[in-house]
């Protein structure tokens, strides 16, 4: 039996999220009702995991074990599992289904489908806060909820079977029965809109971009993942985009450095570097879309003392099930507490619940236990004495499950793919943003970008510090979210060696310090070996160790991590060479983030991150990155999910800003402008040959940047030559069409002989460029042309003959409705 033979007459259940709120009425299921709803549920939610009996709560966020501990029995792990070995070119078998296995029953695939939903972060019997505040069923609650949840997860299922296609609705209503057909759009619109199917880097997802964009234009400050993939949508729903981002490079906090010397090379990732956990990760879609395999880390992680000796693995286990034990406790505590732990620290707690337990007391416990500590700072990136005790963990039901990868060759092959055909311009740091009930504008020195919307997904340190001025300020609301959170810093030592000394077997191996002051200094090692093509080894460092090493040289850093090495290896008769190349970060000292990632502070609260997430000025600018991101904070790919939530956003309140008479002005004024912005620029062309007359990017004389090629018909035939710039009746009534090359095609253009004739075959014919009207230039185009303005309007500035100062000019693109 198939969905398409099944009525979707779901028995609607009660439960948590399926029945209205007692007292009011579906109308009444507004935001402000949502979130004092979603409030509950996750108080609700954290108290079931600490009474389930699991232990260890901190497990999912350990990053010894490397594997996420499903804690709550949403979806069947080791079917996921095998689910992803099999889509990733695995070849493990779907459990209980070899080649002639039977059709699934209706009920087993309605649970394969929820299964899949939930790794992705849908509840299986309920709707999201996201749906609700959506609308997408008339009746919290009904039959109509169920049947709604059973084909939203089927859509989900669907195109996660093969994420290189385009998945549309008919496609969609091939398997579920006509009469709902109003359920099928409402789960595809809202499934569409905020980038849970149809996103990513496939030939059929990218061939979606309109050639000319209609909507609103939008600026995104960050050219992050979270910048990329909200770009990418952006663009694929027909707006205009331009993405200012302040680095010479994609990427953000996620970067690849090549490391080379004596013949060798390899790639290691400074930044982001784990993809963790792969069940329903959006990066893992993207590495699938792109044919790009992952290595599963494994699990096995040895520690050793500061001498360099083995842990015994008797000591390893009785102390890692103590701090488990603790942390327990603490989970407890916090319950029996209440409201009094908002304002006291997991720090503080475990210390004291170590020490009323009398828990690592001798000096090689005390090392271990501090060990995972340092641990535990590590995937919070931040003092456990600033984390609060109340919510450090509130995440952690939401973790994605699976594996933890690295993707070989490193995280910008991602970067690359999300980077490509997207406007970006490159150093421009953002200092101030204005926003108001017209639009907004976004300045970087003395240029000004103008535009209908803004997305700033500018690391939460950036925000800390002030860095980026709001006009109006932001809400009080969110001033005090942003203070409230915390962000900390994660600093590494990559080394490229000569070989692989420390040998094949293991991708990760732990150092146990002798102070607890330095328990986080190179505490944890990652083999790059078999990801990065090259023999590359990473120290971690964590905690206080990591704000101490932003000061610390370079030599004395690299010095340090050797005489560990050393002392692990070279008592068994391993000689430990010199580095070939070392590189150390300092993450918490670069002005364009000031820290590595986001965690809940003593005072803060889950709910930050979703006050942080909230848009200003009645939909005008808005808000993403990993410290916008509740359920996944902290992760590249939570970074990327806020950019394709925030791009959900975005196309929402711009189809709803609907004033007809007030948008054929603006676009009328849009039109006009651009076309005196073209006539003033051509007017001094950088090239003018025959009809052609070119104008470069003032940026770059890269040979690969773009120029702006405008053919001028209806003045006669022209060959080679400067063209007549006087006014005539004929010029009067010529056409302008207009194409985009690059500056070495510009200069091949150029020195073609034969007239225009042969130069518009050359266009046509060898670089297979289109012509078209000023409207179709689009955001490359766009670019180029108010860069060039601004440009010129700095040089008059500058001149001996300017007297008086010129207001910075607007890089505006065209808006529309």
């Amino acid at each position: 039996m198939t969905m398409a033979e099944m009525e979707l007459e779901v028995k609607a259940e009660s439960g948590p999220g399926m029945s209205p709120v007692p007292g009011t009425t579906d109308s009444q299921l507004d935001i402000k009702g949502a979130n004092e709803k979603r409030k509950r549920r996750r108080l609700e939610a954290n108290a079931a995991l600490l009474q389930d009996g699991s232990g260890g709560i901190a497990t999912g966020k350990s990053l010894r074990t490397l594997r996420q501990q499903t804690r709550t029995p949403t979806y069947n792990d080791n079917y996921l599992d095998a689910v992803i070995d099999e889509q990733l070119g695995g070849a493990a078998p779907l459990p209980s289904r070899g080649r002639k296995r039977k059709p699934l029953s209706v009920e087993k695939e309605v649970d394969v489908e929820a299964m899949i939903a939930a790794s992705i972060g849908f509840p299986r019997e309920s709707l999201t806060e996201e749906e609700i505040e959506a609308g997408v069923v008339a009746s919290a609650g009904s039959l109509e909820q169920a049947n709604y949840i059973v084909v939203r997860n089927h859509i989900l299922a669907k195109w996660r079977e093969n994420v290189n296609v385009w998945l549309d609705e008919d496609t969609v209503m091939e398997s579920i029965r006509s009469q709902h057909k109003s359920l099928v759009a409402a789960a595809y619109k809202f499934l569409a809109t905020f980038g849970y199917i149809n996103f990513g880097v496939a030939p059929a997802i990218k061939s979606r971009i309109p050639e000319e964009a209609t909507k609103a234009t939008v600026i995104i400050i960050g050219a992050g993942l979270a910048g990329l993939a909200a770009a990418r949508q952006l663009l694929a729903f027909g707006h205009k985009v331009i993405v200012l981002e302040g680095r010479q490079r994609p990427g953000g906090r996620v970067y690849t450095k090549k490391m080379v010397g004596e013949g060798l090379a390899a790639a290691a990732d400074l930044g982001g570097s784990v993809v963790t956990g792969i069940h329903g990760n959006p990066l893992g879609v993207l590495a699938r879309q792109l044919g790009f395999p992952l290595h599963k880390v494994r699990e096995k992680c040895p520690l050793y003392q500061p001498g360099g000796l083995p842990v015994q693995e008797e000591m390893d286990s009785r102390v890692e099930a103590q701090f488990n034990k603790l942390l327990d406790r603490a989970s407890k505590w916090r319950e029996e507490m209440n409201t009094v732990a908002d304002s006291i620290s997991l720090g503080t707690t475990l210390e004291t619940l170590r020490e009323d337990a009398g828990v690592a007391v001798n000096p090689e416990e005390r090392q271990l236990f501090d060990w995972h500590l340092a641990n535990l700072e590590y995937a919070n990136a931040g003092l456990l004495s600033n984390l609060s005790l109340a919510f450090w963990d509130q995440d952690d039901p939401y973790e994605m499950g699976g594996d933890h990868c690295f993707l070989p060759g490193g995280n910008v092959r991602l970067v690359a793919a999300l980077a490509e055909g997207v406007p970006i311009f490159y150093g421009k740091t953002v200092h101030t943003i204005k926003y108001n009930s017209e639009g907004v504008k976004v300045i970087s020195g003395e240029q000004v970008f103008e535009g209908d919307m803004a997305l700033c997904t500018a690391p939460l340190g950036v925000l800390k510090r002030e860095a980026i001025r709001f006009e109006p300020p932001l809400p009080q609301r969110k001033i005090d979210a942003i203070k409230r959170l915390g962000f900390g810093l994660l600093n590494k030592v990559v080394m490229l060696f000569s070989h692989s000394f420390w040998g094949a077997e293991l991708d990760t191996f732990g150092h146990l310090a002798e102070s607890t002051s330095r328990r986080g200094e190179f505490f944890l090692f990652y083999s790059y070996a078999a990801v990065s093509g090259g023999p590359l080894l990473l120290a971690l460092v964590a905690g206080e160790a990591a704000i101490n090493f932003e000061s610390m040289p370079p030599i004395e850093a690299v010095t340090r991590v050797l005489t560990v090495l050393r002392g692990i290896y070279e008592p068994r008769g391993i000689k430990v060479p010199d580095p070939i190349q070392t590189v150390c970060t300092r993450w918490g000292g670069d002005s364009l983030c000031y820290g590595s990632y986001s965690n809940v502070a003593v005072g803060a609260s889950g709910d930050d991150y979703d006050i942080l997430a909230e848009s200003v000025g009645d939909g005008r600018l808005f808000f993403g990155g990993e410290a916008t991101n509740r359920r996944y904070p902290a992760t590249m790919h939570g970074a990327f999910l806020s950019g394709l939530r925030e791009a959900g956003n975005i196309t929402t309140f711009a189809g709803s800003r609907v004033n007809s008479s007030k948008g054929e002005r603006g676009i009328q004024k849009d039109i006009q402008s651009c076309a005196t912005i073209l006539v003033d620029l051509f007017k001094e062309p950088d090239l003018q040959f025959g009809c052609f007359s070119i104008v470069f990017d003032p940026q770059s004389s890269d040979p690969k940047s773009y120029v702006l090629v405008r053919l001028t018909i209806g003045r006669g035939d022209q060959q080679d030559g400067p063209a007549d710039s006087s006014p005539s009746a004929d010029q009067q009534q010529s056409v302008h069409l207009y194409t985009i090359i690059s500056r070495k095609q510009a200069l091949e253009l150029l020195e073609l002989r034969g007239g225009d004739k042969l130069r518009l075959i050359y266009l046509s014919d060898k670089l297979g460029v289109k012509l078209v009207g000023r409207r179709g230039l689009g955001v490359i185009g766009d670019g180029i042309v108010s860069l060039s303005k601004w440009n010129r309007a700095a040089r008059k500035v500058n001149s001996p003959l300017s007297a008086t100062p010129v207001a910075s000019s607007a890089a505006r693109t065209s808006k529309s409705l």
